[in-house]
């Protein structure tokens, strides 16, 4: 009678799971790293190609774009080809867009190469947490998130500082060409390790849903940078922009609403802790991801740092991270979400308010500082505000859920990147006496003379505290939306430390 019972309960973590949990370490380090290694070298890849800043940030915002939108194809995906199938098709298709990228001849093809090694990338740790959840089963998934969760968290740690050697020692293109020995390791041990299922197809993929969305973003997002750039909606583009994306993206919604397997089920989120909690991710992932993309070149333009170093001073923001992650997510189980991502926000809100007063010859302590705040509000913020929405689900809505939060949270960071670097290329614009485009003025700070360099430098760390004020507005939203969500214990559902452990990257 006891053999029933006793083992669910005290079950160990065996010697399969742990090989399968490497795995998905593997694929899922390798996708989390191409995040943060491409900001330090954004820098270098806009004197390679001769192009603006507004342009380059494109090879941030077009792979976090692809990343949004691939992520709710995850779940018809695994049921239609397995989710082993899947896992190793996407890590295949990311190790095909790094190397495609590591050649890149242009800006455009190193953007159009992003947006592919994104579609790959997205796909990779919702997959492999799936697989990880169906072999450790809902009591060991804890335990195995305490094993998988460190290595993931240094991840934004190390990909500065790689990326930065990568660039000062050899050249940008080894920021992408790491990605291939990975994958293959990864590839060869999926094939081996991972078990075999069967396909199991629910439902038709929502191809009008998809054809909507993605197109709406990517049209929307273009608006916005443009809005930004020319200070209004003066230009075709930037009104075009905006109006077109945002019919797509409300004809998309309104087609979710009257379907019963859309890409998002868009009728979640009107219940209040899912609305919320997405929309305080959002507006959270807006200003932070935003921040994190001006920050390496504040550290190179204004302080001359070189990549390398400038990957060293980043590492301040993940190590906060790291500190505050564990705390916040069993805090809270105690208090409740709503009072810890607030405690979050108001820390990054801290931390945006000094780097808005930020200078030329302010202090490295006094910076370094700074960044740690930010990592303390990162850590308290993202993860407690995915549980506040997904403690109120039932078990079968929790994937859905996860899936559509992590695609805002995607949306929210590429939107605060366009929109940030354009503000500062605009700034950068009117630094520049002679330069007529964001491209000269950014051309322009990276081969100007020492003495130059002296007569602008304080002008050009006003700009950056100018866009960073920006960051700052939008986290002051987010502590609003914050305040309406749930300050109660929460209950665990089944399988939500999976679910949001989705988010992490």
């Amino acid at each position: 009678m006891t053999s029933s019972t006793q083992p669910s309960a005290v079950r160990a973590l065996d010697s399969n799971v742990f090989r399968i949990a490497a795995v998905v370490i593997l694929g899922s380090f390798m996708s989390i790293l191409d995040t943060t290694i491409v900001n330090v070298a954004i820098k270098e890849l806009s004197r390679s190609f001769s192009v603006s800043l507004a342009v380059t940030q494109w090879a941030s915002t077009g792979y976090m774009l692809a990343l949004a939108t691939v992520i709710p194809l995850t779940g018809w995906a695994a049921d239609r080809f397995g989710t082993k199938r899947l896992y190793i098709g996407s890590i295949l298709l990311f190790v095909l867009g790094s190397a495609l990228c590591g050649i890149a001849w242009s800006a455009n093809s190193l953007i159009a190469f992003r947006v592919l090694q994104g579609v790959g990338g997205g796909m990779i740790m919702p997959a492999g947490m799936t697989i990880l959840s169906h072999a450790a089963g809902s009591d060991r998934m804890g335990r195995v998130m305490g094993i998988v969760g460190v290595p993931m968290l240094l991840a934004p740690i190390v990909g500065p500082i790689l990326g930065g050697w990568f660039v000062d020692d050899f050249s940008w293109r080894w920021i992408f060409f790491v990605n291939v020995p990975i994958g293959v390791i990864a590839l060869i041990a999926a094939a081996r390790i991972l078990e075999r299922d069967v396909p199991k197809p629910h439902h038709a993929l929502d191809w009008r849903g998809l054809l909507m969305l993605s197109p709406g973003l990517a049209i929307f997002v273009y608006g916005l940078a443009e809005t930004a750039e020319h200070g209004g909606f003066q230009s075709i583009d930037a009104l075009g922009g905006v109006v077109v994306g945002l019919l797509l993206v409300v004809a998309f919604v309104w087609h979710a609403k009257h379907r019963d397997d859309p890409l998002i089920d868009v009728r979640l989120f009107t219940r209040r802790a899912v609305g919320v909690a997405a929309l305080t991710n959002f507006l959270f992932a807006t200003a932070f991801f935003g921040a994190a993309f001006l920050l390496p070149l504040y550290f190179q333009l204004v302080r001359g740092e070189s990549a390398s170093h400038t990957g060293l001073l980043l590492a301040a923001q993940g190590c906060g991270a790291m500190v505050s992650m564990p705390i916040a997510t069993r805090m809270t189980d105690r208090t409740g979400p709503g009072r810890i991502v607030l405690i979050g926000l108001t820390l990054v809100g801290i931390g945006m308010l000094s780097l808005t007063q930020i200078h030329s010859d302010t202090a490295m302590w006094v910076i370094e500082c700074t960044l740690f705040v930010l990592g303390l509000g990162m850590g308290a913020t993202m993860m407690p505000s995915v549980s506040a929405s997904l403690s109120t689900l039932q078990r079968h809505e929790i994937a859905r859920v996860t899936s559509g939060m992590n695609a805002m949270q995607r949306v929210g960071g590429s939107i605060g990147t366009a929109l940030l670097a354009v503000v500062l290329s605009r700034q950068m614009t009117f630094i520049m006496s002679g330069a007529t485009t964001g491209g000269a003025g950014m051309h322009l700070m990276q081969t100007m003379t020492p003495a130059t360099r002296t007569l602008v430098l304080p002008a050009l760390s006003r700009a950056f505290g100018h866009t960073f004020a920006w960051s700052l507005g939008i986290t002051v939203l987010g502590l609003v939306a914050a305040s309406f969500l749930p300050r109660r214990n929460l209950v665990k559902t089944q399988g939500q430390e999976a679910a949001a452990a989705t988010l992490t990257d």
